[in-house]
């Protein structure tokens, strides 16, 4: 049987706060939360983050640690807003010191192709023409445009947009900003139909959090930003939330999370009339309250903490504008570094020709022990697709079928490697403890609401007025900037709301 999921070193908070009222409870492990409260510890406001649905560093299967998923990290210069919060907060040369190029940046597998694709532009003209010929010239032109593409917009976020929109006002000024920046509807360059068009293309459902994206924003700008250097951060996503975590409790903020306490489970939410008032946890009789709560949960975990439905039914219904519609499904193989493929690259689109499963993202990692040190004779090649959440009611036996469909991708890419893996390990099956949220690293989601730009999701004003949103569900179209903006914004929106003045924290 394998074992709960690892814990890493313990952050250094106390497993249980002193003090029981805070100006700011943030409720949930999502990026924009983490963020939110370290920016919000920065400017002087008492936050307690209680982590609640937090997935740790990986998972625990035969003595070996295991990604959840590949995750691909844009470069932050990229997200010059994000920029701005990181550098606030002290750790953008922490940030760059971190993040690693996968060697090549990507590589291209189609059915009669291998294409890498440096970042060295000589380089990469020379694998293209070599493999399309005259059509190569074409492909790079767009390739090389597209990773552009991020540019005309930037100035725009970087002003701090109100996205979502609350409200006719803020609809109106959003409206007249828009058009002062033209590069908001700019269209994808890379249209092509030949199949590294299209597999370059497969690359956008694993950087946005939208099922479909149809806007040219949504299309556009994420796959931009990881086109032009698809970057990655020891421990994925868990890696950046640790980062923000640690900077948290340095700036004087109160930690409830599985790394330093077994009590960091919220039971429910407590409100007064229709405010927010305070959270209990489970296994405590301590209810801990706070001004205003940042959501930084799934919405469908949110609403399972509301016990009064009819009381609080305008709330519950903003979260049921949300559904998810598809997740990626990942397995992971651990195999001896010496049997890999030549050349196999670091970071792998493949094209699995497979309509329902669609192109698999394959990521390397180093093996890592449940003792916490590397081996360097092993690798972990983590493969993920995404599939229909609707799978989740299939049963085990159809999730065990789809592992093998990905197993079969991985045997035809890596011949003769099958018999020498040590492991293969599929996290929806093998996380043993894991449930929940903490199985969906990357949900495709669809809204039952406006989509501004064709990139938003869920307010994050709801009806409870002290109750703010900054999960992924709020700007889904710009994957994970849009993450961190919804907590950069939720930010400003508790300033507004205490009027407290901040207090900046070196």
């Amino acid at each position: 049987m394998p074992t709960p999921a690892t814990r890493s070193k313990p952050l250094p908070s106390a497993s249980a706060p002193s003090r029981h009222v805070y100006d700011v409870i943030v409720l949930g492990s999502q990026l924009g939360g983490a963020l939110a409260a370290a920016l919000l510890a920065k400017r002087g406001y008492s936050v307690l983050l209680v982590e609640h649905d937090g997935t740790g560093p990986g998972y625990e299967h035969d003595d070996f640690v295991l990604p959840y998923a590949p995750f691909v990290a844009p470069a932050l210069k990229t997200m010059p807003a994000v920029e701005e919060a990181f550098t606030e907060l002290g750790l953008t040369t922490q940030l760059h010191r971190n993040q690693q190029p996968h060697v090549p940046e990507l590589q291209l597998v189609l059915p009669r192709h291998r294409v890498d694709l440096h970042t060295d532009a000589t380089r990469r003209r020379a694998e293209l023409v070599r493999e399309f010929g005259t059509e190569g010239e074409r492909i790079l032109a767009d390739l090389t445009a597209s990773a552009t593409q991020h540019e005309p917009s930037d100035a725009f976020f970087k002003e701090g947009p109100p996205l979502p929109p609350d409200g006719l006002m803020e609809g109106w000024n959003l409206k007249k900003r828009m058009r002062q920046h033209p590069g908001l509807e700019t269209e994808p360059r890379l249209t092509g139909e030949d199949e590294p068009s299209k597999l370059l293309r497969g690359l956008l459902p694993f950087v946005v959090h939208l099922d479909q994206p149809a806007s040219p924003l949504a299309r556009t700008r994420p796959l931009s930003q990881a086109l032009q250097t698809p970057w990655r951060y020891p421990g994925g996503r868990d890696g950046l939330r640790k980062l923000l975590f640690e900077r948290f409790v340095e700036l004087g903020g109160d930690l409830l999370s599985p790394e330093n306490t077994d009590t960091y489970v919220v039971e429910e939410l407590h409100f007064d009339g229709g405010r927010f008032s305070g959270v209990k946890l489970l296994r405590s009789d301590t209810l801990y309250r706070a001004s205003c709560l940042v959501s930084a949960t799934d919405a469908g975990a949110l609403r399972r903490l509301i016990t009064d439905r009819k009381k609080h039914r305008a709330l519950s219904e903003q979260l049921d504008l949300s559904t998810i519609k598809s997740f990626l499904f990942a397995v992971n193989w651990v195999v001896p570094e010496a049997v890999l493929p030549r050349g196999l690259g670091e970071l792998l689109l493949l094209d699995t020709e497979d309509t329902e499963l669609g192109p698999l993202l394959l990521q390397q990692h180093p093996a890592r022990t449940t003792e916490g040190k590397d081996d360097p004779s092993l690798r972990v090649i983590c493969a993920g697709g995404f599939v229909p959440a609707s799978v989740r009611d299939l049963g085990e036996g159809y999730l065990q079928s789809l592992a093998m469909r990905i197993d079969t991708h991985l045997e035809a890419l890596m011949p003769f490697t099958k018999n020498k893996r040590l492991l293969r390990s599929a996290p929806y099956l093998d996380a043993g403890a894991v449930r929940g949220s903490r199985l969906m690293p990357h949900p495709h989601y669809v809204f039952d609401s406006e989509a501004v730009l064709g990139v938003t999701g869920l307010k994050q004003h709801t009806p409870a007025k002290n109750l703010l949103l900054a999960g992924r569900e709020v700007l889904p179209g710009l994957g994970l900037e849009g993450e961190f903006l919804a907590g950069a914004r939720a930010t400003r929106l508790v300033q507004e709301m205490l009027k407290k003045k901040a207090v900046l924290k070196r």
